[in-house]
This record gives structure tokens, C-alpha cells and sequence, in this order.
């Protein structure tokens, strides 16, 4: 019995260590997210990031826009064309989805398509997914004459909380270059 509290003792005194390290790597990885969102200027639950094939993220775009949103610009690895993301604290149901503005010109009515759980919106010549979660709308927002709606409903599918590699991608490079 002494026997086998003693060979239990050292793995007993390791658990934590090992327990540990896990622990720190998850909170290594908030804190990056923390510190990068405070460079920007916004909360880290608003930041958000999607996976488009032909898109990539233009890290001079990332940061905040207008009081509390976070924003980050896709462009096409062809070209100029490009859509926005943007993140906000807000809820989006049936009935206030025509009423929240879309694009700059607030005038245009707004038509809205629930899609699986997602809207599809337009007004005048920009369209947009919207995503709600978890009390943030994620906003994917493009030009309907530039980006077409199948575009914009691969990014709403894609759009998730970034990893750490996604995380450095937001970020612009030190020597000028994109990332």
C-alpha cells in the first residue's frame, strides 16, 4: 500500500504542471486577441475573420470603424474586387431587419431573405450577409455589381473567431508588405 502511494505521489505532483501548460497556451492565445483588439480600438468579441477561396484579408484594413465595430476588408487575388466585414454589438430578427440601414446611403429600402441562419439584404446596388451570434451581427457587405451573392454566402458560412495564424494575418507587417 506505502508502495503505491509513493509511486503515485510524483504523477499526483506532475498533473498540475501538465494540466497547466494547456491552460496557458488558451490563455496566451486570448491575450493576443485581447491585445491586438485593444490596438485596434475594439472589444474582442467583435472580431471575426472568414475563409473565402480567392479572397484574402488586406491587413491595413483591420481595426475599428465608426464607435464600436470591428471591420476588416477582403480583396480578390485577381483584382480589386472586394468585400467588407464588419462586426457590431446588435440583433437582427424579421422584424427590425429592413429597418437597420445598408451601405452608406440610408434612404434605399431594404429587402431581407433569412438564409439557413443568416440574412441575405439589399439595397440599391449593395448587398450583404448578415450573421448573427451571440449578441454580435457580422456583416459581409459587397458591391452587387462586383462581388456576387454566392461569394458573400461562402463567407457568411466561413465566418469564425480567428486562431492564432489567422490572427497574425490580421495584423500588417513591420517592413510595409502585406501578409
Amino acid at each position: 500500500m506505502i508502495r503505491t502511494a509513493r509511486a503515485l505521489l510524483p504523477v499526483l505532483l506532475l498533473a498540475p504542471l501538465f494540466t497547466g501548460c494547456g491552460t496557458e497556451q488558451q490563455a496566451g492565445t486570448a491575450a493576443d486577441l485581447n491585445d491586438a483588439a485593444a490596438d485596434w480600438g475594439v472589444d474582442p468579441e467583435l472580431v471575426y475573420v472568414t475563409d473565402v477561396s480567392g479572397f484574402a484579408v488586406f491587413p491595413e484594413s483591420v481595426g475599428k470603424y465608426e464607435l464600436n465595430q470591428f471591420d476588416a476588408a477582403y480583396r480578390s487575388d485577381k483584382g480589386s474586387t472586394r468585400f467588407g466585414l464588419f462586426a457590431e454589438y446588435a440583433t437582427l430578427t424579421a422584424e427590425n431587419c429592413p429597418e437597420q440601414p445598408l451601405g452608406t446611403d440610408k434612404a434605399k429600402p431594404v429587402t431581407c431573405e433569412q438564409d439557413g441562419d443568416a440574412w441575405y439584404r439589399t439595397a440599391g446596388g449593395v448587398h450583404e450577409y448578415a450573421v448573427p451570434r451571440d449578441g454580435v451581427v457580422i456583416r459581409l457587405i459587397a458591391d452587387t455589381e462586383k462581388v456576387d451573392r454566392a461569394v458573400l454566402h461562402e463567407a457568411a458560412e466561413a465566418v469564425h473567431r480567428p486562431d492564432d495564424t489567422e490572427l497574425a494575418a490580421l495584423l500588417p507587417t513591420t517592413d510595409g508588405t502585406d501578409t
